[in-house]
């Protein structure tokens, strides 16, 4: 069994799909991956996985999504206990300058726009799951 946990945040399928497809491909799958079509969803698996002591080592966000977007979905992940040292990247289509602004004052840990090319997708979910599930050292809570 392996002992990286990636959650997927994203209301786009075919996004998720694409993300999937990638980390399968870097991974190898050596990572647990779940999948939150929602901010509502995700806070939902989050705090199931506190309980179990299961926490993701990192969190794929979207955020342009319908209800909650991603802004308010991180600031319930930063104001929760246990939740809020959780590594939550934005992987997002927005390039905006206010978005990027916004995402870090918010507690974003790192803001990655997603390339359109397939190549350079998967490229960057290698670095990102390199990074964040192997080389950083985040405090545990769990």
């Amino acid at each position: 069994m392996n002992d990286r946990r990636i959650l997927i945040v994203d209301d786009n399928p075919n996004d998720v799909e694409l993300a999937l497809t990638a980390l399968d491909d870097v991974s190898a799958g050596d990572a647990e991956v779940s999948v939150a079509s929602s901010g509502t969803e995700a806070l939902h698996l989050l705090r199931a996985a506190r309980d179990q002591g299961q926490l993701p080592d990192l969190i794929l966000l979207d955020l342009k999504m319908p209800q909650m977007d991603g802004l308010a979905v991180l600031d319930a992940i930063r104001a929760e206990t246990g939740l809020e040292g959780i590594p939550v990247v934005m992987l997002t289509t927005s390039g905006e300058s206010r978005d990027i602004r916004e995402s870090y004052a918010h507690g974003a840990s790192a803001y990655v726009v997603k390339p359109l090319d397939f190549t350079q997708f998967r490229e960057a979910l290698r670095t990102i799951q390199a990074f964040w599930t192997a080389l950083n050292r985040p405090p545990r809570t769990n």
